[in-house]
């Protein structure tokens, strides 16, 4: 199985929107609103390298209000306690 985190600019406008057009694409497990150059960061897995680089032109990169978008894979997950906690900076 291969993870990958797909960072997207958008429409400023729309970004709840488009957050929930991504969330809606079956291999997508979380998307993220974040800070920086980025709008929007997602959480994918698929099968393998060949099924990732078909989802992020043919799925995400279709949703209309994605400008542009920056594919990171990810190599190994260190533990699931690891990985919440860099997740839950600063509250709730």
């Amino acid at each position: 199985m291969v993870t990958a985190f797909v960072m997207m600019k958008t429409d400023p406008h729309r970004i709840p929107e488009s957050a929930q057009d991504i969330a809606n694409i079956e291999e997508v497990q979380a998307v993220y609103s974040v800070t920086g150059k980025w709008d929007l960061v997602a959480m994918v897995k698929t099968p393998n390298l060949e099924d990732l680089s078909d989802l992020v032109p043919a799925k995400i990169a279709k949703v209309a209000t994605v400008h542009d978008t920056e594919t990171m894979v990810a190599f190994r997950t260190y533990s699931d306690q690891e990985l919440e906690a860099s997740f839950s900076l600063g509250g709730e």
